[in-house]
């Protein structure tokens, strides 16, 4: 049977502590003077990036290279796809090149479940980010950055999330990120709560394994992670909130909102950063703040997702399932 990362809800909890814990054994590769294993030797890797991407794009090229994969690097832009090929013609044509794996991002919610069931392509699918259902990979380098800040490097090999209160705050509505990272801490044991204006929280939304509240102060002294959105401008074709101004009075995070959490708790984002509207400069910079960390975790955590999938002998995921949420 194929097997494929399309969700985060695919992952079953020793699915996940699988991965979270190849993940420090890959981390330990970047502390060498030469960052190469050759795991993945002869294995090709194709990255399909039908949306622009700087982070998720480059870590896993990344991640490739240090398992000493050969990678194709595709984009949209400039190739036949702006000529008007299809995602169908498109998998066809590395079919015929005997790639191995395709990490996928697309603008469509529910593309890369469709490639890596559609029997146009043999080879592992990962998705990337596909428009605004799942992001897997990054809910994983969170859950990767939590264990290891919350828990410990060591302490934390064999361990979930169980017990923590994991805040996140922002456009939700729009939110692959917040999606994956509800999915995958609830499978962790980690208790979610979305915060947002009323107008960013999705249909639906009831029957997520999360509460939802519209008061950001309320849940921040009980909070043990904080991860902040960024509002995506780029998917809204209405006015969500007022101005920018009051968005940020009610749901941003500055120094005085960070004072009220607990002496551990930690802030995330996933990035890119809009400062001075999600979240101020001092916050940003300050040491409770993970966004460099979550950035050289995510190459450990992509590192340990191809090894599983393409390389190691245990099975990591089940086979891709999608959910209409």
């Amino acid at each position: 049977m194929q097997r494929h990362l399309i969700s985060a809800a695919d992952l079953t909890r020793d699915d996940a502590v699988l991965i979270l814990d190849t993940a420090e054994e890959m981390a330990r590769v970047a502390d060498r003077p030469i960052k190469k294993l050759p795991t993945l030797r002869g294995r090709t890797i194709v990255n399909l990036f039908f949306e622009d991407s700087t982070r998720t794009r480059i870590s896993f090229e990344a991640a490739e290279k240090r398992l000493s994969a050969d990678v194709i690097n595709f984009s949209a832009k400039g190739s036949s796809v702006s000529k008007g090929e299809s995602l169908k013609d498109t998998a066809q044509t590395l079919e015929a090149m005997g790639v191995d794996a395709v990490v996928i991002r697309h603008g469509a919610s529910g593309a890369p479940y469709r490639l890596a069931n559609s029997g146009w392509i043999d080879a592992a699918v990962i998705n990337a980010g596909d428009g605004t259902h799942q992001h897997p990979t990054q809910a994983l380098l969170d859950a990767f950055t939590m264990r290891r800040r919350l828990v410990g490097r060591d302490a934390g090999l064999g361990q979930d999330l169980a017990g923590r209160r994991i805040t996140i705050v922002g456009d939700v509505l729009h939110s692959r990120v917040a999606r994956s990272n509800v999915d995958l801490l609830h499978t962790l044991g980690a208790e979610v709560t979305l915060v947002a204006p009323p107008t960013l929280v999705p249909v639906g939304v009831e029957t997520w394994p999360c509460e939802v509240s519209y008061d950001l102060d309320s849940t921040l002294t009980k909070s043990d992670a904080v991860m902040m959105l960024r509002v995506q401008r780029e998917r809204m074709n209405a006015a969500f909130f007022p101005t920018e101004r009051e968005y940020s009075r009610r749901y941003g995070l500055d120094g005085d909102r960070m004072a009220r959490m607990p002496e551990h708790a930690i802030v995330m984002h996933p990035g890119p950063m809009v400062r001075g509207m999600e979240i101020t400069a001092e916050v940003a910079d300050s040491d409770r703040c993970t966004v460099v960390e979550q950035v050289a975790n995510g190459v450990s955590i992509r590192m340990a997702v191809l090894y599983l999938l393409l390389g190691g002998n245990e099975p990591a995921v089940t086979h891709a399932r999608i959910e209409e949420k």
